[in-house]
């Protein structure tokens, strides 16, 4: 059974045909259309078009992931601010269109799905996947199933308070564990470094050109590759954090591993490691507990198509 999976980001939509094994066949990508749900529609219904016009088989249905809230149905999105939908019926839209029965998922739901069934969740079946972008996001696979909780909308594990009155948040709340152990968070920190002692920070400010505002994540992950100590340090306060938040959420889900997926995630151990220290310092019920093991994500950008177009099989 061949199906399409659609992976809707803000700035491109990614398209791919998706065989039993999790493998994509074949991929088409365009831009996303800003703030215009119908034409977003439309760009998912031409690629799914182009993709089955590419004659690989039969398809039998499209899955769809999304960055945003997607109700209990998986048919309408909530709220998806940088889409620019609201109540959105994105399901019916694009069902209209291509002819197929269609599936719409929040996309960090998606990507859990893949990691646990075909990357590095795979034979585990209490599974907690975050991802350490921009944000945060999360998935849940609990006794091998998408947990998505009474609306839909469970998991949207980097808007849990770590820090109760602090930092603000996009959300709306302040604290939350996103503000601390995301991409955001580690710019901000390798920022802040070189505003504050510039010879610490003296290779993330060569590698930006000696503009502190310069200093995105890629740099940061580059000089800690390096060996730089001052980007380094960013990565340990990143891990302290990450590593705690995992300590939180073990104490309520108690999962037999997490898989760490993201743009951060990309510096591979040089993140891991102090992930997993923290994690160890911060459980409850230590010494003694069994603790989850904390793995990388395996699928890289593929796991949102693969993701959604697996669920459809489920």
């Amino acid at each position: 059974m061949l199906t399409i999976g659609v992976d809707i980001g803000g700035t491109k939509v990614a398209a791919g045909v998706v065989d039993h094994n999790g493998r994509i066949l074949d991929r088409v990508k365009y831009p996303t259309p800003a703030n215009d749900p119908r034409g977003l529609a439309d760009v998912v219904a031409k690629a799914v078009e182009e993709l089955r016009g590419r004659r690989h088989g039969v398809v039998q249905a499209v899955g769809v992931g999304v960055a945003g809230f997607v109700d209990e149905d998986r048919a309408t999105v909530q709220i998806a601010v940088n889409l620019g939908l609201r109540d959105d019926p994105l399901k019916e839209r694009i069902q209209q269109r291509v002819g197929l029965p269609v599936v719409i998922e929040n996309d960090a739901n998606a990507a859990a799905w893949a990691e646990a069934r075909f990357g590095a969740g795979r034979g585990s079946d209490h599974i907690v996947c975050v991802t350490l972008g921009t944000g945060i996001g999360g998935g849940l696979v609990i006794g091998g199933r998408l947990h998505r909780g009474r609306f839909g909308v469970a998991a949207e594990v980097g808007h849990y308070r770590v820090v109760p009155h602090g930092r603000r948040c996009a959300c709306g709340n302040h604290g939350c564990w996103e503000q601390y152990a995301s991409g955001r968070a580690l710019v901000a920190a390798g920022q802040d470094l070189a505003r504050t002692d510039p010879v610490a920070a003296e290779r993330m400010l060569k590698l930006a050109g000696g503009v502190v505002e310069q200093i995105e994540g890629h740099i940061i992950t580059q000089a800690a590759m390096e060996g730089d100590e001052g980007a380094l340090t960013c990565f340990r306060t990143i891990g302290e954090w990450a590593g705690v938040g995992l300590a939180d959420l073990a104490a309520i889900l108690d999962p037999e591993c997490f898989v760490l997926g993201g743009g951060v995630s990309d510096a591979g151990s040089i993140l891991l490691e102090p992930v997993r220290d923290a994690f160890a310092r911060n459980v409850s019920g230590r010494p003694g507990r069994r603790l989850a093991e904390i793995r990388l994500a395996e699928l890289g950008g593929e796991a949102g198509i693969v993701g959604a177009g697996d669920l459809t099989r489920h």
